[in-house]
């Protein structure tokens, strides 16, 4: 069974391994409605009871395949969290570039953070997913990779349309816990002054690799009783694969400096007898204001896998190399 954690004052109860949506859609291969019914019913047997997936993923196909996974599932056996900030209009013309999805339904995703946007974002999930409620909205993608110079004005419409939306559906109970999903700690940081958050999901910054979200972000968030999902554990896949051929981080080649701190630490696994991909999970799900750490699983097999990664003991030395290398920081609190 997995370990459960809290989210914030919501009081949502979630497994410290959640489920990642994005390989529902396709992320870098093509899956299959089979293949993702086998995924979620592992997740579920075996403990996993957080789930999450976005319009974005597969142009909607995420949403459509983990709704049927879940057709004859209880309700309570879950909870449920997709995203706002774009809507899926119909594909007119050619087939657009959805890289890093190789599949998807026709529609084209098109960013709207107002107030009317969110609300038809979260009625349309709710059509393609078959359910009549999820328990944590977050708003998808508020960061300079997505809006560069226009992301003042992002924020801002963000700030006035969804967050209101969001903020007036947990006031009435139609959704539990309200939250923002980014790669960028101070995105969240700054989205954190301008209103009350139960949670941030934030992606690939808090990892063996990047540490980022130390700094202030993860600090800040424990103090305010705010809950941290901690996605991309793996940085897209270099922490899982090691430093090999073709090996991605932040879903691009991994550089040389990044393909050289990876050895460095595949060095101090070796030492200790850990895999990589252990630490890396248990790294990630270390600091106290992380609710659950998230990552995509593509068969029943890696969900049993990583769920075994994360009950692994790995024993104090094997941090305490790493901290004193200067590959972890030193003031890390990994609980053990």
């Amino acid at each position: 069974m997995a370990p459960t954690g809290r989210l914030g004052a919501a009081g949502l109860e979630l497994s410290r391994l959640g489920l990642g949506g994005t390989p529902f859609g396709g992320l870098h291969e093509a899956n299959t409605d089979a293949a993702v019914a086998a995924t979620v019913a592992a997740a579920l047997d075996q403990g996993v009871r957080y789930l999450d997936t976005a319009p974005f993923y597969g142009s909607g196909l995420a949403e459509h395949r983990l709704g049927r996974a879940l057709h004859d599932v209880p309700r309570d056996r879950y909870v449920l969290s997709t995203k706002v900030g774009r809507l899926l209009r119909p594909r007119r013309g050619p087939a657009p570039d959805r890289a890093p999805f190789v599949e998807g339904l026709p529609f084209e995703p098109v960013f709207d953070y107002s107030y009317d946007g969110t609300m038809r974002s979260l009625e349309d999930s709710l059509q393609r997913l078959g359910l009549a409620a999820i328990d944590i909205a977050l708003i998808h993608d508020l960061s300079p990779r997505w809006h560069g110079a226009d992301l003042p004005r992002r924020l801002d419409e963000a700030m006035e349309g969804a967050y209101r939306a969001l903020d007036e559906l947990r006031n009435s109970g139609d959704i539990k816990a309200i939250g923002v999903g980014v790669n960028d700690s101070r995105a969240c940081l700054d989205l954190a002054a301008r209103g009350r958050f139960d949670c941030f999901m934030l992606a690939g910054r808090y990892t063996l690799l990047d540490h980022t979200a130390l700094d202030e972000f993860l600090p800040y968030c424990a103090a305010e009783g705010i809950g941290v999902l901690l996605a991309g554990p793996f940085n897209s896949g270099i922490l899982a694969t090691g430093a090999t051929k073709g090996a991605t981080f932040f879903y691009t080649p991994a550089d040389a400096e990044i393909v050289e701190r990876t050895r460095r630490i595949e060095a101090v696994c070796a030492t200790h007898d850990v895999p990589l991909a252990a630490a890396a999970l248990q790294f990630s799900a270390s600091h106290p204001a992380i609710a659950s750490v998230v990552t995509g699983c593509r068969s029943a097999a890696e969900v049993s896998r990583n769920l075994e990664l994360m009950a692994l003991p790995i024993r104090p030395p094997f941090w305490q190399e790493l901290a004193a290398t200067g590959l972890i920081p030193g003031e890390v609190p990994l609980g053990r």
